[in-house]
């Protein structure tokens, strides 16, 4: 039992640097780092991802926004977006005025029920917008809150292993016991290294998605009130 310490603690000081520690360490606490080294590449991938996919979205906004606003007839921009991919304001627009087509071409004569199936029609649409736009926020939020406690749960098991070996060993000097304790803390170093990224970016990620749904949302209102006063005037037409 002694000679299996002494080849541990020896194999322990062999090296100090990171990679020394990792291929020290034990199956469990290989296999806690190998885990949190996988979810901190793919917590930075969705972080790229979704910075991109934010930004581009807020570009269609401010497009669409311009457009809107331009004073050509709802008409002729329906027929420019309704046979192209829409996203974002551009999807709630043209779900509204697919609904107003059809229900005028069906003889609508309610415009009571009119105007409820339109703002259905765009709260449908916002909340598959909203669902595009948040995305894999999970896994970031559970990447923050759960990797610190993996990471604790390698240095656990890392320290547990080391105390055995000494302990068989009964060898207690610092240069003994030291590079077991690194090897161990360095699974919790690597869980806050995967946290604090994903923590952060969660963060920022859910209040951009929010601003963005909120502009869709007030859009959708303001839509809404136009299409109202044109189904009135329509109404009284008849």
């Amino acid at each position: 039992m002694n000679e299996v310490a002494q080849t541990s603690l020896a194999a322990h000081g062999s090296g100090v640097g990171l990679m020394d520690l990792f291929w020290q360490a034990g199956f469990v606490v290989k296999m806690v780092m190998l885990g949190l080294l996988a979810a901190s590449i793919w917590t930075w991938a969705i972080i790229f991802d979704k910075a991109t996919r934010y930004a581009a979205f807020r570009r269609q906004l401010n497009n669409f926004e311009n457009n809107f606003w331009s004073g050509q007839s709802l008409e002729e921009l329906y027929h420019t977006l309704a046979d192209r991919k829409t996203t974002g304001m551009s999807s709630v627009f043209v779900a509204a005025m697919r609904e107003w087509k059809k229900s005028f071409e069906k003889g609508a004569r309610s415009p009571v029920g009119l105007q409820t199936r339109i703002e259905k029609a765009m709260d449908v649409t916002i909340a598959r917008e909203n669902e595009t736009l948040e995305s894999r926020l999970g896994f970031l939020a559970s990447v923050g809150s759960a990797a610190p406690f993996v990471g604790l749960f390698g240095t656990v098991v890392g320290i547990m292993t080391s105390f055995q070996a000494i302990a068989a060993s009964e060898q207690t000097s610092l240069a003994v016991v030291a590079p077991g304790i690194a090897e161990a803390l360095l699974a919790t170093a690597i869980g806050l290294v995967a946290a604090i990224p994903a923590v952060v970016a969660y963060n920022k990620l859910s209040s951009d998605a929010t601003k963005l749904s909120s502009r869709m949302e007030a859009f959708a209102d303001e839509f809404s009130s136009i299409l109202s006063r044109q189904i009135d005037e329509k109404m009284t037409a008849r």
